[in-house]
């Protein structure tokens, strides 16, 4: 059975997308319309108690939450490829920046939109500044997190970069500005994206 992914092309699953493209796995959509609440429902409740998207389902499996769905993508159908292994030391720059974009980047974001008042020792995300300067030291005079070779963390750090980019929620430096690019020429993502955007003209989004 293809992998099932519960999917609104205006969610974060539109970025689950390009994990599973570069994956090379077999999959299907799950289109749920969160424009109706659709992912509240006993259907995906069932599988994600929390009732948000993406959520995969992999034969008995279920994993949700964006980035552990694509670094379990990684280990399971792509390991050496998309996914450092074990006992290779990269894989602690791999997790540490795929997990940097969740935990940290986007609750910086956040925190500076809405005006936080946190003290910088008792948020886990520190300041945004600080963030903004952590975040550009992992590709600094490098293609991809890991060096030469990309890998699933890209998809996952680099994703929420574009992400916040396009909405002008982080400022596109230099840095950040020419990672995206690199990350923008891979066919897998550019695969990702067509469908994305054959899926929101197909649901009349545009």
């Amino acid at each position: 059975m293809p992998i099932q992914l519960y999917y609104h092309p205006y969610s974060r699953a539109a970025g689950t997308l390009w994990a599973l493209e570069e994956a090379g796995v077999a999959y299907d959509l799950v289109v749920t319309d969160i424009l109706k609440g659709a992912q509240k429902g006993p259907d995906l409740v069932t599988r994600n108690p929390m009732g948000k998207l993406p959520t995969l389902v992999d034969g008995e499996l279920v994993v949700s939450e964006a980035a552990a769905i694509a670094l379990y993508l990684a280990d399971r159908y792509a390991p050496g490829r998309l996914a450092p292994a074990l006992d290779d030391p990269q894989r602690g720059t791999y997790l540490r920046w795929s997990l940097f974009a969740p935990s940290v980047i986007e609750p910086a974001v956040m925190a500076k939109g809405a005006g936080w008042e946190v003290k910088e020792m008792s948020a886990g995300w520190g300041r945004y500044d600080t963030m903004i300067a952590s975040a550009e030291s992992a590709i600094a005079d490098r293609d991809f997190v890991l060096g030469s070779a990309f890998s699933m963390a890209d998809v996952v750090f680099g994703g929420t970069l574009r992400f916040m980019m396009d909405f002008k929620q982080i400022e596109p430096t230099p840095t950040f500005t020419a990672y995206v690019q690199r990350l923008d020429a891979r066919a897998a993502y550019q695969r990702a994206n067509a469908r994305n955007q054959a899926m929101r003209k197909e649901l009349g989004l545009q």
